[in-house]
């Protein structure tokens, strides 16, 4: 792994100090909404940002919505045995409940355990993706911790009239995966509706021996656990030429998962999300918004095919935001936030109802050089009672291009209801919320044919959530997250190289038994390395992944040994919007585990045939 990273990083500088000697070029940044809730460009955010576009995705060729953001900066995953098992994100190191998700604006995660179902997730569904790095619980409210990732699903445009697209996916272990889409609009409306469906055999989940051991899944089941999936997305809008607007978006996914356990080894899962909003003026400077939302999720358990139990959890939610421009350079926003949750399982919960209300309100200033943002938040949660937030960031541009920016902000997450009563008895009813502290300082600069950033922070957190050697949540008093982001962009006669490097020290520090250790399951080293090239109608490419060691328990008995994967990808335009990939993942077929005794999948082959008007 050492080697691959090496080689790397030398080829980063060498191609960034050519570009550097080849001038600079005028490059336009993408468009935001999720650092502070309106609309910015990635350039004008304070805070570490990372956008995914649609072209990213069909170069980088994705199998899952993992595959696509594993090795970002400050980005890990932990999964439990292949596609569609099990997978927790870790951002900045914080627990994988402190990442807040969204698709198109709508508040999504499990309410029993707090997790965003990533590997159900369709990635063909999929447009757009922001990460936003760094507390935002005083515009989010609670769980945004250690960040805020939004979704925006494919839509259609106004611009263009009636657009099909299609894919479909072959490859190893017997996976099939389609899509099927139809997008469209005029001069004032716009829609999308996509179907898509995969299906894979997939590989044996929990290796040999977890149940000597006592460990993974505790059971030996030596097979193949396959995993199906079925997926529609539905989304539009309308807008009137005095400005307002009316959108609608839905998303459902229907997963069927085998796995290995000792009660239960399968899942009928249902992830579904839906959402409107109208905004208008109702003065030139004054733009107001209103939005309601639903996220459910459903998981129907079986031991083979004898039905064990269910899960089903609903939240509903609603919100009011006001952006009022003070002046040409100063934006006021004020909003509300409700937000209802609901859990019903065949296992008894002492509380299965609460809702939280909040107030924010955030001011964007910019004066010459120097740009403000200050955000201030309370929120009531009917379970835990008051919570304040907030934040402030600086920035100031020199020349070059070169942005200094410097934040502070705090956040809150409350404990989820399986953290509380689930399974019935190993639950913890007296579980306190954990609050955190952050501070940042970052410096970056965008100049024509390359970018670079470097970013360092600091998050305390207290009354931290994490199981004992019993597997009961219990509070820490302390922890301390330190680490150092890095990353370098070069586009250089055809050439297209981004590289990521993330140093973290996740240390729990409350005195006890554990004071020092690593905290599970986040490795201290991550790096990644995407080379893309273009001839003409053929384009190549390749991605190499590493992670450092980490641990699977918080007394750091059971370490993750470090790894290094390489992908390799090559596609052709063989006609105007169609193109054939191809896809070799795991190229050395390195044996690894993010989860302790879960497997990792190894060599896989993937060809794809994909008709797309926007893919050339």
């Amino acid at each position: 792994m050492k080697k691959s990273l090496l080689a790397a990083a030398l080829l980063s500088c060498t191609m960034a100090a050519q570009a550097a000697d080849q001038g600079a070029a005028d490059t336009l940044a993408p468009v935001i909404v999720t650092a502070t809730r309106t609309a910015i460009t990635a350039d004008e955010a304070l805070s570490s940002v990372s956008v995914i576009t649609r072209a990213d995705i069909e170069r980088l060729q994705p199998l899952s919505v993992t595959d696509l953001l594993t090795g970002l900066p400050g980005v890990s995953f932990a999964n439990s045995g292949g596609y569609g098992q099990q997978t927790s994100l870790f951002l900045r190191g914080t627990n994988s409940s402190h990442t807040l998700v969204l698709i198109d604006g709508v508040r999504i995660g499990s309410v029993g355990n707090g997790l965003a179902a990533f590997e159900q997730l369709p990635v063909e569904q999929i447009d757009r993706i922001e990460i936003v790095r760094g507390p935002r619980s005083s515009l989010y409210g609670a769980d945004a911790v250690g960040g805020v990732i939004q979704i925006f699903t494919r839509h259609g445009s106004r611009d263009g009239g009636l657009q099909p697209s299609f894919s479909v996916t072959t490859g190893s272990n017997d996976l099939l995966r389609g899509q099927l889409g139809l997008s469209g609009g005029g001069d004032h409306a716009w829609y999308n509706v996509s179907v898509g469906a995969q299906h894979t055999r997939g590989i044996n989940a929990c290796r040999v021996g977890a149940a000597e051991a006592f460990a993974g899944c505790f059971a030996d089941e030596p097979d193949q656990d396959a995993y199906r999936n079925e997926n529609l997305s539905a989304n539009g809008g309308y807008r009137w030429d005095n400005g307002a607007e009316l959108s609608g978006t839905w998303l459902r996914s229907l997963g069927d998962i085998r796995f290995d356990g000792s009660y239960q080894n399968h899942s009928r899962t249902v992830q579904q999300t839906a959402g409107a909003a109208f905004s208008f003026h109702p003065l030139e400077a004054w733009k107001t918004t209103l939005s309601v939302g639903q996220n459910l999720d459903r998981y129907d358990n079986y031991e083979d095919k004898d039905f064990v139990g269910y899960i089903y959890s609903r939240r509903n939610q609603a919100s009011w935001q006001n952006d009022i421009s003070v002046t040409e350079n100063q934006l006021l926003t004020l909003g509300l936030d409700w937000q209802g949750e609901k859990i019903d399982s065949d296992t008894g919960f002492l509380a299965t109802r609460r809702n939280d209300t909040g107030g924010y309100v955030q001011y964007q200033g910019t004066f010459g050089r120097n740009e403000v943002q200050l955000s201030a938040r309370r929120d009531h949660n009917s379970q835990f009672g008051n919570h304040n937030t907030g934040a402030a960031a600086w920035g100031y541009h020199f020349d070059g291009g070169v942005k200094l920016s410097a934040s502070y902000g705090s956040a809150f997450h409350a404990p989820t209801f399986n953290d509380l009563y689930y399974p019935f008895g190993s639950g913890n009813p007296a579980l306190k919320p954990e609050k955190s502290r952050s501070a940042e300082l970052g410096l970056s600069q965008q100049l024509g044919v390359w970018n670079w950033a470097l970013n360092a922070y600091q998050t305390r957190i207290d009354q931290l959530i994490t199981l004992d050697d019993n597997f009961v949540p219990q509070n820490i008093s302390k922890a301390r997250i330190r680490g150092v982001e890095g990353q370098l962009g070069v586009n250089l006669d055809g050439w297209q190289l981004q590289g990521y490097l993330t140093w973290l020290q996740p240390r729990n520090q409350d005195g006890g038994a554990n004071d020092g250790n690593v905290l599970p399951r986040r490795p201290e080293r991550t790096a990644r390395v995407d080379l893309d090239r273009r001839f003409g109608s053929i384009g190549i490419g390749a991605t190499v992944n590493g992670a450092g060691r980490s641990y699977d328990d918080a007394a750091n008995a059971h370490p993750l040994g470090g790894y290094a994967t390489t992908d390799l990808r090559v596609s052709y335009h063989f006609a105007p919007d169609w193109q054939v990939e191809a896809r070799l993942a795991n190229v050395f077929d390195r044996d690894y585990e993010t989860v302790w005794y879960f497997n990792q999948p190894g060599r896989s082959a993937f060809l794809t045939l994909r008709y797309s008007p926007s893919s050339r």
